[in-house]
């Protein structure tokens, strides 16, 4: 089991359930489910070495599944999907099933996350990401050299993003390459953006400081710079010269390197300031600082009134700049911008897979979403459409004729087997291996990106598959694979997993359609929940959209993680909750997510400790 601050299991709450017949009696637990679990699970998930970690002899009552929303919805997961318990153990029939489920989804269903107590978490001293320090420059100054390209990869931690703060440490590296960067982006700033005030550091310092630290300037702070400059101009330095050495100090100041959110005199959770608030709203929305608007508003004090930050969220999307946010959420959401390190097709066999190609696949992702969120549009859109957005390269790519042009642009589809991200590119391409497709990898990024349904890591000494799909002692690859799945350790990852997989064969390791594997017909055929069958991404995508609650809710604690900053933890199911139950009833729209996103409570407020730690 994943920790809660990093798995997003916790997210599928009870709206997830299935909807069914009213059961012709009361369920109890020790009656009807605790013998169940007695018999058929507890020899894993008992006391002693419990597989997964996960023991399930310590769940003694309705209660105590309730206190543990996210064990309770894994346990529904897998009974619900066949995957427990795995081959070769005793199985309960379908009587059984039916009763342990009924009885689960009740109790997940009678959670009531709006009266647990709302903590909106607490986010550590933030350091500016490397986009975040070259975005905030080019708006500071005027800089696109993009200098923390030079700076030592940020790390992305459990929730798979760049700007997670505990995971920006300060390598002392890093405080070397500060200093140079300081100084390179002031020889490179245009003397008119740098000088504001011609002859006047007071009135220089009092434009930049400010926008510089993303709030007011503090007692002191611009006397003691003035006094720094004085000092350098005393030393016979010009006024330029001594101005940029003064600069050089506000961009290697921690006030300019990290957001910092200051703390108050209180044990309960309260509202993070108007400047604040603005900060938190530009780095979510444009990964860069606040603009003179933003700022205005929020020396206003009116920021965190709901109709003027709703106005200002809609204005910020409509920005030019809100394509960072696209580009930075999107491509490390579903992957893609990992393409260049991760995905390596072989080049003799996939020679159209360019540098060119590449980036046109990360770019339709980017483009995808600014188009759901700049439209409104539904974020099912993401799991089937008919439409893609592509440039030439890529329409040829996918078959697309009468596309002219590097300009991306959206493109009716002919059929609907490449609408949505189960048919770009970039995905296919990141889950594939260098020689051949992988349901494998396929069916797991489905689970673990689009539903958060995470399966657990493969057992050890499964032996390998081949590199390849080439056909071996006349068995085509994909049966090479059935037969890998019939191992008793093997068959209740792979039964999850390699159907979701298989309804995707039509596309080869670098995304392109196919009919034909090694010479034989492609065989796009599945079983999904022991007696779903399928063929193809068209019906395949129409069973993935009945659980468009689990999409949401996930999308929802993705998009929460990297506007906040931080990983998802067990406190979030309210706003988690919240939040999806807005976009659900506005079936779905892009729009409505990264509002409610933005007035939720985990982001309009902070506490100085969570509630675990002050309640010791």
């Amino acid at each position: 089991m994943r920790r809660a601050g990093s798995g997003l299991l916790l997210l599928s709450l009870a709206l997830s359930a299935r909807a069914q017949e009213p059961a012709p009696r009361e369920l109890s637990f020790e009656k009807d489910v605790q013998p169940l679990l007695a018999r058929y699970c507890h020899s894993c998930h008992g006391d002693t070495k419990p597989k997964g970690g996960l023991s399930l002899k310590k769940f003694a009552s309705a209660e105590d599944f309730q206190k543990d929303p996210r064990t309770l919805q894994l346990v529904l997961l897998q009974i619900r999907e066949k995957a427990m318990p795995p081959e070769g153990k005793p199985t309960p029939n379908l009587e059984m099933r039916e009763t342990l489920m009924a009885w689960l989804e009740k109790t997940a269903a009678s959670i009531d996350y709006s009266k647990m107590p709302r903590d909106p978490g607490r986010v550590l001293l933030h350091r500016l990401s490397r986009a975040e320090y070259n975005l905030t420059i080019r708006d500071l100054l005027g800089v696109d050299t993009r200098p923390a390209d030079k700076f030592p990869a940020d790390g992305s931690g459990g929730a798979g993003f760049d700007n997670i703060a505990d995971t920006l440490f300060v390598p002392p590296i890093l405080l070397e390459k500060y200093l140079e960067a300081a100084a390179e982006i002031l020889d490179a700033a245009d003397p008119k953006r740098v000088f504001v005030a011609p002859g006047d550091a007071r009135r220089t310092l009092e434009r930049h400081l400010p926008r510089a630290f993303r709030r007011p300037a503090r007692p002191g702070e611009i006397d003691r710079l003035v006094a720094l400059f004085e000092r350098f101009r005393a030393k016979g330095a010009s006024f330029e010269d001594a101005m940029k050495a003064t600069l050089k100090a506000v961009l290697v100041s921690p006030h300019f390197l990290f957001r910092v959110e200051l703390d108050r005199e209180s044990a309960a959770p309260y509202p993070v300031g108007d400047h604040e608030l603005a900060t938190r709203l530009s780095y979510f929305l444009w990964s860069s600082m606040p603009d003179d608007r933003l700022f205005a508003r929020a020396a206003e004090g009116k920021l965190h009134e709901p109709a003027v930050l709703e106005a200002e969220v809609r204005r910020l999307v409509a920005d030019p700049k809100f394509e960072a946010m696209a580009e930075h959420f999107a491509g490390q959401w579903l992957g893609t911008d990992a393409l260049p390190d991760q995905a390596q097709p072989d080049p003799r066999r996939f020679a159209a897979y360019t540098p060119s190609l590449r980036d046109a696949m990360m770019r339709e992702v980017t483009e995808f979403f600014l188009h759901l969120v700049r439209e409104d549009r539904s974020l099912y859109e993401l799991l089937d459409c008919d439409y893609a957005w592509v440039n030439e390269e890529l329409a040829k790519h996918y078959g697309i004729p009468g596309v002219e042009g590097k300009e991306f642009r959206k493109v009716k589809l002919p059929d609907r087997n490449r609408g949505g991200v189960l048919g770009m590119g970039g995905v296919l391409t990141l889950t594939s291996y260098p020689q051949r497709t992988s349901p494998v990898l396929r069916g797991k990024w489905v689970l673990e990106e689009v539903f958060g349904t995470p399966a657990p890591p493969p057992p050890m000494n499964v032996g390998l598959l081949p590199p390849d799909d080439a056909p071996k002692d006349g068995l085509s690859f994909r049966q090479r694979l059935e037969a890998h799945r019939k191992k008793p350790e093997c068959a209740a990852c792979h039964n999850r997993l390699d159907p979701i997989g298989f309804g995707l064969e039509n596309f080869d390791p670098i995304g392109r359609w196919r009919t034909e594997i090694a010479g034989r017909p492609v065989d796009a055929k599945g079983v999904l929940s022991g007696d779903r069958a399928f063929e193809g991404p068209v019906e395949l995508k129409k069973i993935l959209l009945e659980r468009r609650g689990e999409f949401i809710r996930h999308a929802t604690g993705k998009m929460l993680s990297y506007a906040l900053g931080r990983g998802i933890e067990h406190y979030d199911p309210p706003a988690i909750q919240a939040i999806s139950t807005a976009v659900e009833k506005a079936d779905g729209r892009a729009l409505t997510m990264i509002l409610e996103v933005a007035k939720s409570y985990p982001f309009r407020y902070r506490r100085n400790k969570p509630v675990e730690e002050t309640s010791k």
